[in-house]
């Protein structure tokens, strides 16, 4: 076993409570104007800017510090069609049958089906995969470490990069989502875990008018 190596933590800034305070609403105030959205430009997206949100995501907490997570930036058409014609075959699944009857009438709010469009028109779908264990050298597995939370909050931090970049997403997950290793020709010690379609949004796009819960009803303080 290795011993553990430290540096000197030269990264952190110390603001002041007045300055902590907004920055917090200045980026509450962001945020909070992110909307799901499932209509899209077909405006092309600077590749650059992609890569610069998934450099985010990668900072990202980890069990171990394993990292375990893989994510295919996809804007190749054929492969995007490839796509939809799988996730459609799920979905038609999923709404003609599969799914209980409670969970279709929490959608219809919504307004979503078996039709994914999007999938097609967005110039990026980013399929998210969860690293289950490690290969390393001679073939040997190395188990990773709360995956599932980590890959959740690299996930996070990447919808919140590409919000701020000023592109919308949508968080889209047939299931089951095992199409995906196939087309993008991944590993079997990865599982699909989201396809994150993002782009500009169509011109006069509409959204369902929801609301988000209150502070109270989310957090507690003791």
């Amino acid at each position: 076993m290795s011993e553990p190596r430290f540096i000197p933590l030269e990264s952190w800034i110390e603001r002041s409570p007045t300055e902590m305070t907004a920055r917090a609403a200045e980026f509450r105030a962001d945020v909070q104007r992110r909307r799901t959205v499932r209509e899209y430009s077909d405006r092309p997206v600077p590749r650059g800017v992609i890569e610069e949100c998934l450099r985010a995501a990668g900072t990202a907490p980890s069990g171990a510090n394993h990292q375990p997570w893989h994510f295919v930036a996809v804007s190749d058409p054929e492969v995007k069609a490839r796509i939809r014609v799988a996730a459609e075959a799920e979905e038609r699944a999923f709404y003609r049958g599969g799914a209980p009857r409670e969970w279709l009438d929490a959608l219809a709010a919504l307004g979503t089906d078996e039709h994914k469009p999007f999938l097609e028109t967005a110039p990026y779908l980013i399929a998210i995969f969860a690293e289950r264990y490690m290969v390393v050298k001679g073939g040997r597995k190395v188990k990773n470490y709360y995956v599932q939370e980590s890959v959740g909050i690299a996930t996070g931090i990447l919808i919140t990069a590409l919000h701020h970049a000023g592109l919308a997403t949508l968080t889209h997950t047939p299931s089951p989502m095992n199409f995906l290793n196939e087309i993008l020709g991944r590993p079997p010690n990865e599982r699909p875990f989201l396809l994150l379609v993002t782009g500009y949004p169509a011109d006069e796009v509409r959204v369902p008018a929801i609301t988000k819960k209150a502070l109270a009803a989310i957090a507690t303080f003791r």
